[in-house]
């Protein structure tokens, strides 16, 4: 009886790495994704806050349209409620460009064309994960390059038309 209690308390130690082992091995996994996953017409529904600067801070919400071409470029219009407060542009232009990692996390830049000067936003860098058929895609906005004191919690949901 005593030796079972000293494998139990052995044991316990070697199946909880053996379970971070394999917690950080499905995070560096190489699912072979690459810029080509990402191909074709994406519909995206958007919500969250900017959360600062103030004059800038409240919630929102709406819809893109994006164009990955394969390569690492990318296309898009939106239209984006913010607080409250409908875009004077019906569908804002932008353009970008994006990498995907082999473990299909990845990150694009977003900048905002729009031909209204009052529906123009900083450029956006965007993290997502995209299914390794390239059907999905989960994109959170937390930042943006040209603006420290830019915060987001925005994510969205793009699935492939």
């Amino acid at each position: 009886m005593k030796t079972f209690g000293l494998i139990v308390k052995l044991a316990a130690p070697a199946l909880l790495f053996a379970g971070l082992a394999t917690a950080q091995t499905a995070a560096s996994e190489n699912l072979s994704c690459s810029n080509a996953t990402l191909l074709g017409t994406y519909a995206f529904q958007i919500t969250g806050q900017i959360l600062a600067p103030p004059p800038a801070a409240g919630p929102v919400a709406g819809v893109a349209l994006t164009l990955f071409d394969g390569y690492g470029n990318l296309t898009q219009v939106d239209n984006v409620v913010h607080n409250g407060v409908a875009p004077v542009e019906d569908w804002r232009p932008a353009t970008g460009t994006y990498t995907v990692n082999p473990n299909c996390t990845g990150t694009f830049t977003l900048t905002t064309q729009p031909s209204v000067a009052s529906d123009a936003s900083p450029p956006l860098t965007v993290h997502f994960v995209v299914s390794r058929d390239g059907t999905q895609i989960r994109v959170g906005v937390t930042s943006s390059p040209a603006s420290a004191a830019f915060m987001a919690a925005i994510v969205s949901l793009g699935v492939r038309l």
